[in-house]
């Protein structure tokens, strides 16, 4: 039932998006402000500038999206995506094991991000009570005058001669991504920044798109390959729609991916599989390739402010970007759309700390799943703690013992896709399956000596 009036999203992005269906189920009326012409159909916007590189919606991330808008995976396929299982039909090699490659249940889909997006904000636009407004800018936040509430927000449309105007709210949301002003409008009205933890990557990764033929990975959806220390360069083929396929190849820590197909062919070389190299050899290319910098995976963290303005949220990459190569974005922005609409069906009251409470620990364990592999770096200069250091081994073996065992694989690419909790790597039964995998001549090591041990 819808008890609210007004809500804004700054921002129509994924996240922003996500948030806008969040709230249609509880206001009457929702208006996403994005400083873009949105297209009408599957192309990168300027505002997005990733958005022509690879993109990946995890499981869980797919199952939000059909939870969220009802035969949206149906809508996608419809539309050209391709559908497969993720551990079947994608050869994943992670620290240069392949894992083990069967049927798992895990279902996937496969596309570019801009027709992902273009069919969630079709989805988003034609429901009931919500308005899309392109090319304007929000200028700022509008609080009550004791600055203890936020009450809409400053905008002005980028057409000439417009002039600067205010929306009223009952709820603002930022979901303005890595650019997000959220601290420094937050600062400018008296309360303090959130803390910041950053994790370097430096990752700069380019990307092309090519003609996809029947015959290419033997019909499979694709290839990823993961960077780890000693190895600071990956790669990733995926099939998208139109019969075509986008290569996104990257380098951490200063490695630069080359623009040229001369010098991608060398790159890919270097890969330790030759999937992608044996692809280039015959492939078409498409389009020019594109470059993207990203520097630190940064989480801020409004959980900790004990001092916040009523009917004000940050959702997205505006509170935690990731790095990109491990495709959590999308997924978290969703889970966090689900976390908003089940507690504005609880109603409004406290709802600043009740979902920065939440969605940390939604972050949680993808941020940990990201910066504990970027954390063993050298060139990252983290000192790792002893206990890291030990968990490190630990998946170390499991990676190995998923090269071997196809249910640690299936396990493990669960955890990865945020379906099961990291701790379904940790049951007995499944360190069992990593110690025989990994000591098949020894019939009984401890998981003390499989963690702590040579």
């Amino acid at each position: 039932m819808k008890h609210s009036k007004r809500a804004v999203v700054i921002g129509a992005s994924m996240a922003g998006l996500l948030a806008a269906r969040a709230l249609s189920y509880t206001f009457t009326n929702v208006i996403v402000i994005d400083r873009d012409v949105l297209p009408d159909s599957s192309v990168a916007r300027r505002s997005v500038p990733q958005g022509k590189h690879l993109h990946g919606l995890l499981a869980r991330g797919l199952n939000s999206l059909n939870e969220l808008f009802p035969g949206f995976e149906d809508e996608m396929m419809a539309a050209g995506a391709a559908r497969g299982d993720i551990q079947a039909d994608i050869h994943w090699y992670v620290d240069g094991y392949l894992m083990k490659p069967v049927p798992s249940g895990l279902i996937g889909i496969a596309s570019s991000r801009p027709l992902l997006e273009l069919k969630v904000r079709e989805r988003v636009a034609a429901l009931p009570g919500v308005e899309i407004i392109q090319n304007c800018d929000v200028l700022d936040l509008r609080t009550t005058g004791e600055r203890g509430r936020v009450t809409g927000v400053g905008i002005m449309s980028r057409t000439d001669g417009a002039a600067a105007t205010t929306i009223e709210a009952d709820l603002v949301v930022d979901a303005g991504g890595r650019g997000s002003r959220s601290p420094v409008w937050l600062e400018e009205l008296g309360y303090q920044r959130p803390q910041e933890t950053k994790v370097a990557m430096d990752i700069t990764y380019s990307t092309r798109m090519y003609r996809r033929e029947p015959q290419d990975l033997d019909g499979r959806l694709g290839t990823g390959i993961s960077t780890y220390p000693g190895s600071p360069h990956g790669g990733f083929l995926l099939a998208v729609e139109a019969d075509q396929f986008i290569l996104s190849v990257g380098g951490m820590f200063g490695e630069q991916p080359p623009m040229d197909d001369e010098g991608l062919a060398a790159y890919a070389e270097t890969l330790p599989c030759k999937d992608i190299a044996d692809f280039l050899r015959t492939s078409t290319r498409l389009t020019e390739p594109v470059k993207t910098r990203c520097p630190a995976s940064i989480r801020r963290h409004y959980e900790k402010l004990t001092d916040f303005p009523a009917g004000y949220l940050v959702t997205g990459d505006a509170l935690c970007s990731f790095n990109p190569v491990y495709g959590q974005g999308m997924t978290v922005a969703a889970l966090e759309a689900l976390l908003l609409r089940d507690l504005l069906a609880a109603g409004p009251k406290d709802l600043a700390r009740r979902f920065f409470h939440g969605a940390a620990k939604l972050v949680d364990t993808p941020w940990t799943i990201a910066t504990g592999s970027d954390m063993r770096f050298p060139e990252a200069n983290i000192s790792i703690s002893h206990k890291n250091r030990l968990l490190n081994r630990y998946f170390g073996r499991v990676y190995l013992a998923a090269s071997r065992d196809s249910a640690v694989a299936t396990v493990f690419l669960r955890v990865i896709n945020l379906v099961d909790t990291p701790a379904r790597l940790f049951a007995p039964g499944m360190v069992a399956r990593v110690v025989r995998a990994c000591f098949p001549k020894v019939s009984r090591v401890s998981e003390t000596t499989l963690v702590g041990g040579s």
